[in-house]
C-alpha cells in the first residue's frame, strides 16, 4: 500500500508541474479546492468534504475520514481587451480588440489523502494548483511590444496537514504550504529599456522562471451539534524566492509572494437530507508589492516600489447547498461572488491579467458506488464581466481607453475511495 501511495504521489507531482496554468477566478485564486467543494460555490470552511481539506481548513481532516481523492479540472477562460481613442497616429494600429485566447484550454489535476490515526489525531496531504493567470494574445499589442503578448503564472501547493481533536466539539488543524511557481512574459519589448526598468534584459521573452516558497495555514472547526458547524481559517503569506529571469519586471527584483487570506464559515443541516453552507473569505492582494503597486508609480520596473497591477484586497462570498437524493446520489448547487481586484484606472498593466469576473454559478454531484468508491463531478460558469478604463493609458503612451472582458467555464471530475465507508 505504501509503495502504491508513493507512486501515485510522484505521478501527481509530475502532472501538476507539467500542466498549463489555471486562469483567474476570485482574483487569481481558485473558487474552491476539491470537486465537492467546487459543486457548492467553493464553500467548505465549516464542513470540508474530502481529503483536500488542508487547502481550505486543515481542521476538517476528521470530517474527511480515511479517503483518497484524485481529480482533474478542464478550464476554458475567454478573455479579451479593447483599446479605443488612442492618441497615437492611426498607422500604429493601436485601437481595436485584442483576443487573448491563443491558448484556450487548461488542465489542472489535484490529489488528496487523509487518515484518522487515532481519536485525537488525523493527518494527510493535499496537492493542488492554487490558481494562476494566463493571457496569450493572438497578435502583438503595439502599446506593449512587437511580438504577441501574454503572461503565464502557475502555482503548485503541496500541503502536509495535521488535525487535532481537542474535545467532542472542537478540532484544530495546521498545514504547511510548500509552493512552486513559474512565470513567463512575452511581448513587452517597449519596457525592456533602461528608461523603464532596472534590468532591461530581464523583462520579457526570456522563457519560464522558477520560484519556491513556504507558508502555513491554520484552522478551527466546531461541531456545535448534529445540525450546526462553524469554522475559521487563516493562511499566511507564502514567502517565495524571486523570479530571477524577470527581476526587471516585478517589484523588489522579481518577487511574487502568494497573498495571505482568511475566512469563516457555517454549515447548517436544515432538513435530514439538506445542508446549507456559507463562507466569507478575504484575500489580501494588497500585501504583495508586485501585485498591489499602482501601474502609475513613477519608479522603474523591478525596483522596490516599481509599477505593478494595482490590485487591492477583495472579499469573496461563497454559498452552497447539498441535497441527498438517495443513499447513492447527492446533488449540489452554489454561488460565488468576488470583488474585482482593480478599478478601471489600472487597466493598462491589467491588459496582461484581466481578472474581472465576479459572479460564478456552481453545480455538482456525487455518485456513491460499492466499497466506498465515489465519482464526483462539478461545473462552474463565471459570467461575463467588463471593466472600463477611461483614460487608463498614460499620456506618455498617447492616452486612451482600455476595456477588459472575461468569462469562464470549467468542468471537474474526480474519483474517491472512502475507506471509512467500506
Amino acid at each position: 500500500m505504501k509503495k502504491k501511495f508513493g507512486k501515485v504521489l510522484l505521478v501527481m507531482v509530475a502532472s501538476l508541474l507539467a500542466v498549463d496554468s489555471a486562469a483567474a477566478t476570485d482574483g487569481y485564486f481558485l473558487t474552491g479546492y476539491g470537486t465537492k467543494q467546487q459543486g457548492q460555490g467553493g464553500a467548505g470552511i465549516a464542513q470540508p468534504a474530502d481529503s483536500l481539506a488542508g487547502a481550505t481548513n486543515p481542521a476538517g481532516l476528521f470530517l474527511a475520514g480515511n479517503r483518497t481523492d484524485l481529480g482533474l479540472t478542464i478550464f476554458r477562460p475567454n478573455r479579451s481587451a479593447t483599446i479605443s481613442n488612442s492618441g497615437l497616429p492611426p498607422q500604429y494600429g493601436v485601437d481595436g480588440t485584442y483576443d487573448a485566447n491563443r491558448v484556450t484550454t487548461f488542465e489542472l489535476p489535484e490529489f488528496g489523502y487523509s487518515r484518522v490515526y487515532s481519536p485525537k489525531l488525523a493527518y494527510g496531504i493535499a496537492l493542488y494548483g492554487n490558481g494562476g493567470l494566463n493571457t496569450s494574445f493572438t497578435r502583438p499589442i503595439p502599446l506593449l511590444g512587437n511580438t504577441r503578448g501574454g503572461v503565464d503564472i502557475e502555482q503548485l501547493f503541496v500541503s502536509p496537514t495535521l488535525s487535532y481533536k481537542a474535545d467532542k466539539h472542537n478540532t484544530f488543524g495546521i498545514a504547511a504550504n510548500i509552493a512552486y511557481q513559474r512565470f513567463s512574459a512575452e511581448g513587452l519589448q517597449n519596457f525592456a529599456t533602461s528608461n523603464y526598468s532596472v534590468a532591461p534584459g530581464n523583462v520579457t521573452n526570456v522563457g519560464h522562471s522558477n520560484s519556491y516558497g513556504a507558508g502555513v495555514r491554520i484552522g478551527w472547526l466546531s461541531e456545535i451539534n448534529s445540525a450546526l458547524s462553524v469554522g475559521a481559517t487563516y493562511q499566511s503569506k507564502t514567502w517565495a524566492s524571486a523570479f530571477s529571469q524577470y527581476k526587471g519586471l516585478f517589484a523588489e527584483g522579481g518577487k511574487f509572494d502568494v497573498p495571505a487570506n482568511f475566512g469563516g464559515g457555517v454549515a447548517v443541516k436544515i432538513a435530514p437530507k439538506v445542508k446549507v453552507l456559507v463562507d466569507e473569505e478575504r484575500i489580501l492582494y494588497s500585501g504583495v508589492k508586485s501585485i498591489n503597486n499602482s501601474d502609475a508609480n513613477q519608479t522603474p520596473l523591478g525596483s522596490s516600489n516599481g509599477p505593478g497591477f494595482g490590485w487591492h484586497s477583495i472579499n469573496v462570498l461563497k454559498a452552497g447547498v447539498d441535497y441527498d437524493l438517495s443513499h447513492a446520489l447527492t446533488v449540489r448547487g452554489g454561488y460565488n461572488h468576488g470583488g474585482v481586484p482593480f478599478d478601471g484606472s489600472q487597466s493598462f498593466f491589467n491588459l496582461l491579467a484581466p481578472a474581472v469576473v465576479q459572479n460564478h454559478l456552481h453545480l455538482g454531484t456525487t455518485w456513491t458506488l460499492a466499497d466506498g468508491k465515489e465519482i464526483n463531478a462539478a461545473y462552474i460558469h463565471a459570467f461575463s464581466n467588463t471593466v472600463q478604463g477611461v483614460n487608463a493609458i498614460p499620456a506618455s503612451a498617447g492616452g486612451g481607453n482600455i476595456s477588459l472582458n472575461m468569462d469562464q467555464n470549467s468542468f471537474e471530475l474526480s474519483f474517491a475511495w472512502n475507506r471509512s465507508k467500506k
